[in-house]
């Protein structure tokens, strides 16, 4: 029997970002980085693989650990961490990731592009090569990162690079960024600034042999930088910074990216793998923005890194995505939301919901972890750096084996998208802290009934608070005290 699945979709212990969703046989498989619950910094785990049924997406299971970073000729002391990878089937059959070994700090974005091989989806990878050039020598033209492959009936191609979510045009960052960056990329200062016709910023997609790593020809550029991106357009808004990922839907390629804004997927697309590429506008933001007209400083939740691609499931398209936990960006979940491609291949942007792919609202019966909310936010919520730690907003963190939401203050309002509710309903939450009052709502700003919530060192379970609601409705939750709440779980109660 199918279980509701909810988002994330993973155990809530697991942390895999940078998710590239693929369907080999009767199973879609998900390949990303790993990051360590809490930790600080990026992909501090080996590579573990997840996969389900494509008939039934709530029945997820661990391949467990399919490579490991030691098992790279280039592992050493400061580049150990594994980021972004992506899987190909070849034309021989096998399975081949594509990854960077990268460094922590001021070094290791300056590749190589590494490939390890397995005969199975999800097997234990082995070293094969690095992607080179037809003299043998590594490709390290732009920035060799994030790559992400497509086989293209028999066509293999490479999609990688990286940009800067700052304009390196801009006055101060222009004198003064290029220095820093030179360590990061191991890259002159003339070719970070740009001066050259292309800079070493942007996205580039480039065809393989059947070796599946010497590369043919000239990588080419299909996305700009924000240095490079002509001004007064829309690429100038949502330039390419990150995650690349080239997908094919009917005639169409889709290049799937994370913009300069650092929280929203965005799409362009071409009849050609490897030009003529048209934006198209924003698939999903981390926090909302953009939503209904959803400024920044409006922000859902805490925003961050974003890093994610799509994938055709069962008749279904679904935009794979991650959020951020631990107010950290380096404690990130794996999220997916069903999406529509009309018949001109446009894309409407789609809202984070706690539903994802259970493909209809979750049942108001029984009892849900508190951190599947899709909605977190105290009216100021922060965007997460790739430094350091913000101490006050509230957000998912965990004790233990405990998940919950944490530090909940005077106006936070956390939020459930959606349930199917089927009138008079009773709910009770677990919960501990200074105390306050909890009102409970399906459209904000409307409380249907409150509940005053007592002061408590250890976990707690509420009254019984009681409201009417019917059908898909979202569910709010908004606090008010003087300290500050933490929130464990929420209890559908019968009768």
């Amino acid at each position: 029997m199918k279980k509701q699945v909810f988002n994330p979709y993973l155990p809530l212990d697991t942390y895999i970002p940078d998710g590239e969703p693929h369907v080999f046989g009767d199973r879609v498989y998900i390949y990303g980085s790993h990051d360590k619950e809490g930790g600080d910094n990026f992909c501090l785990l080996d590579y573990e693989c997840w996969s389900a049924p494509v008939n039934d997406l709530s029945d997820w299971r661990c391949e467990g650990i399919i490579y490991q970073a030691k098992q790279c000729p280039h592992y050493s002391e400061v580049r150990q961490d594994l980021y972004a990878p992506d899987v190909v089937q070849g034309n021989d059959g096998r399975y081949y990731l594509y990854y960077d070994l990268s460094g922590r700090g001021n070094h290791g974005f300056d590749g190589p592009i590494s490939v390890a091989v397995c005969d199975t989806p999800a097997g234990q990878f082995e070293y094969y090569g690095d992607v080179r050039c037809s003299n043998g020598e590594p490709l390290l033209k732009y920035i060799p990162f994030d790559p992400a492959v497509l086989n293209d009936n028999g066509r293999i191609y490479l999609s990688y690079g990286w940009g800067f979510v700052m304009d390196t045009n801009a006055p101060v960052v222009k004198h003064i960024m290029p220095y820093v960056m030179r360590g990061i990329f191991n890259k002159s200062v003339k070719e970070i600034k740009g001066e050259n016709p292309l800079s070493i910023m942007g996205a580039n997609v480039v065809e393989l042999e059947d070796d599946m790593l010497t590369v043919k020809g000239e990588p080419k550029r299909i996305l700009p930088a924000i240095n490079n991106a002509p001004k007064g357009t829309e690429y100038r808004k949502h330039c390419f910074y990150e995650g690349a990922s080239l997908r094919k839907f009917g005639d169409l390629y889709y290049f799937i990216y994370s913009s300069q804004v650092n929280h929203e997927l965005c799409y362009a697309t071409s009849e050609y793998p490897d030009r003529d590429f048209t934006y198209r506008g924003v698939i999903i933001s981390n926090g909302d923005v953009g939503m209904n007209g959803r400024k920044e400083k409006d922000r859902f939740c805490a925003t961050g890194t974003n890093h994610g691609s799509i994938e055709y499931i069962n008749g279904q398209y679904y935009i794979f995505y991650h959020r951020l936990t631990h107010n950290t960006a380096f404690s990130r979940q794996a999220c997916a939301e069903p999406i529509e491609i009309e018949a001109d291949g446009t894309i409407k942007q789609v809202e984070m919901t706690s539903c994802g792919l259970n493909g209809k609202p979750l049942k108001a019966i029984g009892k849900y972890p508190a951190p599947i909310c899709c909605n977190l936010t105290n009216g100021k919520m922060p965007h997460l750096k790739n430094v350091g730690r913000n101490k006050y907003a509230p957000n998912v963190n965990h004790e233990g084996n405990l998940r919950f939401i944490k530090d909940i203050e005077n106006k936070t309002l956390i939020g459930y998208k959606y349930f199917d509710f089927k009138g008079n309903t009773k709910i009770t939450i677990n919960y501990r802290g200074s105390g306050g009052t909890l009102a409970v709502m399906t459209e904000i700003g409307k409380p249907l009934a409150k509940i005053s919530l007592k002061s408590a060192d250890s976990w707690i379970e509420s009254d019984i608070l009681s409201f009417h609601s019917t059908g898909k409705q979202p569910l709010y939750f908004e606090y008010t005290g003087t300290g500050k709440i933490d929130l464990l779980e929420i209890n559908f109660k019968e009768g």
